[in-house]
């Protein structure tokens, strides 16, 4: 078994993990977090029934008992989690991956993520996960545990509901990628929007449910384009991330909508503290932000990392570049849909001041940026090494962070590079004050991993 993650439990369903496996983390998981009840929903993944049917018998045997919301987004599961005081939740989900994978998303008290570092390591252990040798004992409690029915749509909806403003002005294209956000959206949205793909499918037959690679994208920005949409919005497969085009069908770089988040919290809501960004977030974010009164605050890749650091400094919101948003105002967690009805609302009054999006965002975009490159090499830490100690020998840094990878910040450019979490990768990002610069540091880069290695990036 091989799904134990830094952030979640996942792999090929039947290859990776099995229902047996499955069972027997919910057998061990109210032990390792100390409970008697656990809270558990679930995507529309052909394997979901198998899985949640696993989950629960497990939970049961082990004398704890299941609160079941059914149908569910990954937030939806954060929402219930920490309004109801749940000190253990499970999503079952694989968010973003092909339809063949499946998972377990497992939160504590407060929705906080539960990483490989605080809990799924011992989980893997007990199971025996890759070692079976090591597994401990399955003994079923006499006292078998019950499953409660649990529903918390309705008002999770009146929460969204919340945050909608006035699109009247908008013409919005919406890929709902077969996805979890078909749950809702109609719901918030009406008629309004131009929906792509919003039958709920867990085959998804149009097109995987990752925004990131661009060929996903695709039906979305030709919808745009066709209909003369002010922005495209696209969600993946669990509906815990959002990204967007603007009006001409263009991809933004999910970190710069940090920078039209704050136009919501920090210039119309008037906060001032921390914000959050990752460790691969645009320069730019920063700079944008903090004209706005922000507090920047650079931290570790992923949701295991960013919603407990959100919370320990109080942050307004945060965000990654991968397209998770972050909020103080939704348990210091994660919401594509409630990122997406704030990110509406402030390009509907930016129209109505003469402002497409486009316009905003190059406003924020001050870099030539090379977007994140993957390298597939064995020897990662050699590399990350190899880089480090080459461009600090040439120029002195303004800038080191030295957790998730290095971040090395110069004059008139930066890179990242780190170690994939969650695939074979070791992954590279750069940015610079003019193109040529930005191509002439991707060519040495370039040419001292394949040194390394041999092999050339993807």
């Amino acid at each position: 078994m091989s799904a134990f993650h830094a952030y979640d439990i996942r792999g090929v369903y039947g290859i990776d993990f099995t229902d047996t496996d499955v069972y027997k983390i919910g057998y061990f998981l109210p032990k390792l977090l100390g409970v008697k009840k656990i809270l558990v929903g679930r995507d529309a993944r052909s394997s979901s029934p198998a899985l949640h049917d696993a989950l629960l018998k497990g939970i049961c045997a082990s004398g704890s008992d299941v609160y079941d919301i059914g149908l569910s987004t990954t937030p939806q599961v954060y929402y219930a989690t920490a309004k109801y005081g749940f000190e253990a939740s499970v999503q079952i989900t694989a968010s973003h991956n092909p339809k063949e994978y499946n998972g377990l998303k497992v939160s504590r008290a407060q929705a906080m993520p539960v990483g490989y570092d605080t809990g799924l390591n011992l989980l893997e252990a007990w199971t025996g996960a890759g070692n079976p040798a090591a597994e401990r004992s399955v003994a079923p409690s006499a006292q078998q545990g019950q499953v409660i029915p649990f529903s918390v749509r309705d008002e999770y909806l009146a929460f969204l509901k919340g945050y909608l403003g006035d699109y009247s002005n908008l013409k919005i294209g919406m890929d709902l990628s077969n996805g979890m956000a078909s749950l809702f959206m109609r719901d918030l949205l009406g008629d309004a929007p131009h929906y792509l793909y919003e039958e709920l499918d867990g085959t998804f037959p149009n097109h995987e449910p990752n925004p990131l690679v661009l060929s996903n994208i695709k039906a979305l920005q030709s919808l745009v384009i066709r209909e003369q949409c002010d922005i495209g919005v696209i969600f993946d497969g669990d509906a815990d991330r959002v990204m967007f085009t603007d009006e001409e069908g263009r991809f933004i770089s999910p970190d710069l909508m940090l920078g039209v988040l704050g136009h919501y919290f920090l210039e119309e809501k008037g906060l001032r503290g921390p914000v959050l960004q990752d460790i691969r977030t645009s320069k730019a974010v920063g700079e944008y932000l903090r004209q706005m009164g922000a507090e920047m605050h650079t931290w570790r890749v992923g949701r295991a990392f960013a919603a407990p650091k959100l919370r320990e400094i109080n942050g307004i919101f945060g965000g990654e570049l991968a397209g998770h948003y972050y909020f103080r105002d939704f348990f210091y967690s994660d919401s594509g849909i409630m990122a997406s009805l704030i990110i509406l609302e402030v390009v509907g009054k930016m129209k109505r001041r003469g402002i497409p999006l486009s316009r905003l965002i190059a406003g924020i975009a001050r870099y030539q940026n090379s977007g994140e490159i993957n390298f597939k090499i064995d020897k990662k830490r050699e590399a990350m090494n190899a880089l480090r100690d080459y461009f600090t020998a040439r120029e002195t840094p303004t800038a080191f962070f030295d957790f998730d990878g290095f971040r090395l910040e110069f004059p008139d450019w930066w890179f990242n590079v780190r170690p994939s979490n969650t695939e074979p990768y070791l992954r590279f990002i750069a940015e610079a004050n003019s193109a040529a610069l930005l191509q002439e540091k991707v060519r040495t880069v370039n040419k001292i991993i394949k040194g390394i290695d041999g092999k050339n990036n993807l």
